[in-house]
Parts: structure tokens; sequence; C-alpha cells
């Protein structure tokens, strides 16, 4: 016992060193430990014994999450062995999928009560998110495995199962090392095939060095946070002196606030896609220059997350594994989707996009938990995606003005103007999903003077003002481009006539 209290005081002074929580300590070191195992199953087990390989994921992942948790690691098992039970039982019916949705979402949701407070905590209850969606989205592939290939989406036909999988395989799937604890998710059906060697084809292409590469690229990210957080910890949004600076000043210093704080979920994801991507289970097919993807187990991409003009951007590029596996992403610039496996795209019997993304947006604030903050957050994100594709079908009707603001000087200015309105507006949406309580998350609005909720929410009662101004700003276009046609065609004039002389 002695020697037990004088560990956890070690690792203790070692977080206060760092100026971080022992439980997130614990948490990155859970992440980190990834590495070693996935090189060690790359040079001993890969391609061996599938049984083997289970005992293995299955074995780390159970320790990794004692390590963290303790005798709590027993809420997991208890949700693995009813899923499993569940599908011997009745698997590939949709009452499984109905039983398995309500009971792992349940159990989630009882377990954000019995552990909850008044601030974000890490605790058995955080990893169990990450499993509540692997453990019902096993359950969907296994029901869509006995439906007919040729019904089937692309996506479906990817993941679909056509065989229950053994209590072994479900937990070597739910324990693998590192995404077991922030993800990211990743259907059985591509654990299975990188168990068995057939996900790829041939040797292991070289992916050590650029799954190192993204793992620094995340601990670069976590020493930014560390640093930031420093200058906008999340207390300074609630303070006195915060509510003194001017109006603008608080705006921007939210937003600056809101960057530095993504930036700890984007450095775990960073660090556990590195993890995936040495393991060989991120291989996603080969380019057309015959380089290898790594790709499959993204769950940020961190250059369009950087470079954002829009919230869609955004949107796309953060949490991206979770958000398709919940809900639409829309790229509202190049009108590319993505369509959420397992909640968006199986309502599609409501006929109604617009439904059935906010029910989407709902079950993503459920599946976080029961503070008021995610909801207020997650109606914040509904009302923007509004706006700006409603905006953004508005410009499409008037090209000439959009290639304006695409030219010249101009689409430098629109550049800056787009990153102040996503950094600054991104922190206003940020507030609840952090604040958490309704006291706190209701003051930091007022102190914004709810500028946010008035910006979007009132689109419809200004809406017709900036049509109208584009509809002027058409006109002109269109008066001045045929003005110019014009002096071009008199210009010409001259010159043909003399070649005739």
């Amino acid at each position: 016992m002695a020697g037990e209290t004088d560990y956890l005081t070690y690792l203790q002074r070692f977080a206060n060193l760092l100026g971080a929580p022992e439980p997130a300590v614990r948490l990155l070191i859970s992440i980190l430990v990834g590495y070693p195992l996935v090189l060690f199953h790359r040079y001993t087990l890969y391609r061996k014994s599938a049984r083997l390989q289970h005992v293995f994921f299955a074995v780390s992942g159970v320790c990794i999450a004692l390590f963290n948790y303790g005798t709590s690691v027993i809420h997991s098992a208890v949700c693995v062995m009813t899923a499993w039970l569940l599908l011997v039982a009745m698997g590939g019916t949709l009452i499984s999928v109905i039983i398995a949705f309500v009971f792992q979402m349940t159990y989630l949701l009882v377990g954000y009560y019995l552990t909850g407070t008044d601030t974000y905590d890490i605790k058995w209850s955080m990893p169990h998110c990450v499993l509540t969606l692997r453990l019902i989205a096993l359950t969907y592939d296994v029901y869509d495995g006995r439906k007919d290939p040729a019904k089937l989406s692309c996506d479906q036909q990817k993941t679909a199962l056509s065989h229950t999988p053994s209590l072994l395989e479900v937990a070597a799937h739910t324990y693998f090392p590192a995404s077991f604890m922030v993800g990211p998710q990743f259907s059985m059906r591509r654990y299975l095939d990188f168990v068995k060697g057939t996900l790829i084809s041939g040797d292991l292409p070289q992916c050590i060095l650029p799954g190192l590469w993204r793992g620094t690229l995340g601990l670069f990210y976590l020493a930014v946070y560390q640093v930031g957080i420093q200058y906008f910890p999340d207390s300074y949004i609630a303070s006195e002196e915060f509510n003194d600076l001017a109006l603008w000043k608080r705006h921007v210093i939210v937003g600056l606030w809101a960057k530095v704080t993504l930036y700890k979920y984007i450095s775990c994801w960073l660090i556990a896609e590195g993890v995936c991507i040495m393991s060989g289970l991120a291989f996603n097919g080969t380019c057309s220059n015959g380089k290898s993807r790594m790709d499959g187990c993204r769950n940020v991409n961190i250059l369009l997350y950087e470079r954002s003009t829009l919230f869609g951007h955004i949107i796309q590029s953060f949490n991206v594994n979770t958000n398709a596996w919940v809900a639409q992403i829309q790229l509202l610039l190049t009108k590319q989707y993505v369509f959420g496996r397992y909640v968006y795209k199986r309502l599609r019997f409501l006929n109604n996009r617009s439904v059935s993304q906010a029910a989407a947006l709902i079950f993503l604030a459920v599946w976080h938990g029961l503070h008021s903050g995610y909801y207020a957050c997650f109606l914040m994100e509904f009302l923007v995606m509004r706006f700006e594709k409603d905006l953004t079908l508005v410009l499409n009707r008037y090209p000439r003005v959009v290639q304006v603001l695409n030219a010249g000087p101009l689409k430098y200015i629109k550049f800056v103007l787009l990153k102040l309105y996503v950094i600054i507006f991104m922190g206003y949406c940020l507030g609840p999903f952090v604040l958490l309580k309704l006291h706190r998350w209701w003051s930091f609005y007022k102190s914004l003077y709810f500028s946010g909720h008035l910006f979007f929410a009132g689109w419809p009662i200004y809406a017709p003002a900036v049509k109208a101004l584009l509809r002027a700003l058409d006109k002109r276009t269109a008066a001045e481009d045929k003005l110019r046609e014009g002096e071009s065609d008199q210009d010409q004039v001259p010159i043909q006539t003399k070649k005739e002389l």
C-alpha cells in the first residue's frame, strides 16, 4: 500500500510539474503507450494467430482502463458483454438495434448522472461515450449484414458484417489501445480485416514515420494549449475582469480562448491517430501515384481546420469520425457531403433534412452529457449552419458578385473578414460547451449581449436587406461589364479600319 501511495504521489508531482491535472496526465500516458504496443504487434504478432492478436489488444486496453479508472472498468465490461449477448440472442434484427441503442445510451446517461459535477471531469464515463457509439455501431453493422447487399449504401457495404463476432473479437475491437480512450471510431469490419491481414495487400506500408509525425504534431498542439491556457484560462471568461473589458475586446478574447481550448481535443486526436497509422489500421488504399493513404482513422483534418473560413469547414474538419457516425456534414463551398451512417442517414423516412439534422444535433448533445451547456452549444451550431446554408444559396444566385469578391485585393479582404468571423463566433458558440452550467453560460452570453443569437437567429429579419444589396451589386456589376465590353469593341474599330486601308 505504501508503494502505491508513493507511486501516486510521484505521478501527482509529475502532473504538477506539467501544470496539468493528474487524470489528464494519465490520459496522455494512456494514449502514448499505444505507440510501443502497436510496434510490438507490428513486429511480432501481425498476420499471426488472430486469436492471439485479439487477446493482446483486449488485455492491453483493459490494462489502460485499469490504470485510469481502477475497478470502474467493470462498466465497460458490462456493456461489452451485454452487446455480445444481444447479438447472439437476436443479432441482425431491428429490435436488436433498438435495444442496443436504448441500453447503451441509458447506461451512458446514468453514468453521466452518477459521475457528473459542475465541471468537465475525466472519469470512466469519458471513454464510455466512445465505447457507446462503437457498440451501437456494431449492432447496426450486424443488422446491415443480414440485408440484401444491393440495397445497402456504399458506406454500409463497407461496414456490414455477415456473421456475429465472438466475445473476444468484440472486446478487442472495443479496447483497442489509444482509440478506447478518445477515439477515433472505426468499424468492426476494418478491425477484423486488419487482424486477418486483408486490410492491406502485401507487406505493411512504411507507416512508422507518418505515425510518429502525426503524434509529434499532436504533442506540438498540446504544448501550444498548455502555454495558451495560461493566458486564456476558462475561469477568465467568467471573471469580473473580463466583463470590465470593452465589448469588442471581449469578443476577440473569447475567440482566442476558443482557439486555444480546442487544441486540447485536437492534440489528443492527433496522438491517437498516430497510433492507428503506425499500426496500419488507418490504411485507406493507395493514391494514383502509388503512395499509401493513411487517413482511414482520421479524426481531425488539421489543414482544413486551420484554414477554415466558415463553420462548415470546422465541422467537417473537427471530430470527423463522430460527426460521420452521427450527422450530416456539409462543406458549403464545394457542395461535398458526408452522411452520418447511424443517425442522420437512418432518419430518411422523416423526409425533412432540417428535422433530421436537428435530431442528429440533439443526439450529439445528449451523447456529450446532461449539462445544459451542451444543448445551448449545439443549438447555436444549428442556427449557424442554417445561416451559412441560406446565405450560400442566396450568393449562388449572383455569380457576378461572387466573382468580384474572389478577385483582386477583395479576396484577401474577404479571407481576413471570414477568418475573424469564424474565430470570434466559434468562441461564442463554444462558451456553453465549456462552462456547462446554466448560470455560467447565461452570464457569459449576457456579457456579449447575445450578439451571436441576434446575428444568426436574426437572419430571417435582415435577410431581405442583404438580398436587396446583392441585387443592386449584381446590376451594377452587370452594367460595368457591359460598359467594358462596349469600350473594348470601340477600341477594335480603328485597328480593323487601318488594316483595311
